[in-house]
């Protein structure tokens, strides 16, 4: 069963924050959609299985930090 995650990333600000987190995230084993928006500076993800760390670590791989 998927599960849905949302994240908080402060510098999500334009287009290539978005397609740079997304690129990164989808990458990630299980993952069935990632989702960013730039005006919420969200990334929300639906995986099976929803591993968070492995994409919070994606995230960070793109460049971007999630709010703590």
């Amino acid at each position: 069963m998927s599960s849905t995650a949302t994240w908080n990333v402060p510098g999500v600000s334009c287009a290539h924050c978005k397609q740079s987190i997304e690129g990164e995230v989808s990458q990630v084993p299980g993952v069935v959609s990632v989702e960013v928006d730039v005006e919420a500076k969200t990334v929300s993800v639906v995986a099976d299985p929803l591993d968070e760390q492995a994409i919070v670590a994606a995230i960070d791989e793109a460049g971007y930090e999630v709010a703590a």
